[in-house]
């Protein structure tokens, strides 16, 4: 029952922080390492595979429709051409997560690596509230694209909110807030099912696992809404999860220092 317990509790972390630009990685590693729980690379995949499908439930519409402009050819098309964006935005994740699987893997466990990570999203996410006058758009260009995969690569490590690093991304090349922050969202598909499936395979998953899973959909589900409702009408609100984070990093390693 006490497993359970906890892993309601890190599932309840992983739907919340996931998509709000703090690091879900970096919140899962500080966490187990509270409750002195770890349960482990399937779990922490099962989570995310969870918060994964809000996205699919959230923007199921639009998912469907750039699927259907793929098959069909319509590159050209809004629909296709953000298919094809989204794929792009995927190669740097993939290619890095796959060569440096091992490092990214041993990171997990510092708690060092997870107070420098915030400090870097919380950066990103200053440099990224500022405005610089670019003409707003709603899809990138190409480079635009590759550009933030990169950002979404480097937010493989622990502490570097995913998010935090693909919205500041978008917003630097011009897209508009809630055009980032879905653009974010739906690059987010392809890396996280991936790991998951190869992650998951064949693996059996415990009642304790699909409840945390199960939980951490749902609080991501209600998380993306809060998201784009609120958070996505100006970029200055970035500056208030930088500031959290920025707190959370000087906690931490004033913790590191003298304990």
């Amino acid at each position: 029952m006490e497993n359970l317990i906890y892993a309601l509790i890190l599932a309840f972390v992983q739907g919340i922080s996931e998509w709000l630009p703090i690091s879900s990685s970096g919140h899962l590693v500080l966490f187990q390492e509270m409750l002195n729980y770890h349960p482990g690379l399937l779990f922490d995949v099962a989570v995310h595979f969870g918060t994964l499908m809000a996205v699919f439930v959230y923007f199921g519409r639009e998912i469907t429709d750039i699927i259907e402009a793929l098959l069909r050819g319509r590159w050209k098309s809004d629909n296709g051409r953000l298919g094809l964006l989204i794929l792009v935005a995927t190669i740097p994740a993939a290619v890095i997560g796959i060569l440096f699987r091992d490092l990214f893997e041993s990171a997990f466990s510092s708690l060092t690596v997870v107070a420098l990570g915030f400090g870097i999203t919380a950066l990103f996410l200053v440099i990224a509230s500022f405005d610089f006058n670019l003409n707003k758009k709603k899809l990138p260009s190409w480079v635009d694209s590759l550009w933030v995969g990169l950002a979404q690569a480097v937010a493989i490590l622990p502490g570097i909110s995913r998010s935090g690093s693909t919205i500041s991304s978008g917003l630097l090349k011009g897209l508009d807030e809630k055009s980032a922050m879905k653009f974010s969202f739906l690059i987010s598909i392809p890396v996280i099912f991936g790991a998951g499936i190869v992650e998951i395979g064949n693996n059996r998953l415990t009642p304790d696992l699909i409840w945390a899973t199960l939980l951490a959909f749902v609080i991501g589900l209600i998380t993306i809404h809060l998201l784009l409702k609120f958070v996505a009408k100006s970029k200055k609100n970035l500056r208030w999860f930088a500031l959290y984070l920025i707190l959370l990093a000087i906690g931490l390693g004033i913790y590191l220092i003298f304990w």
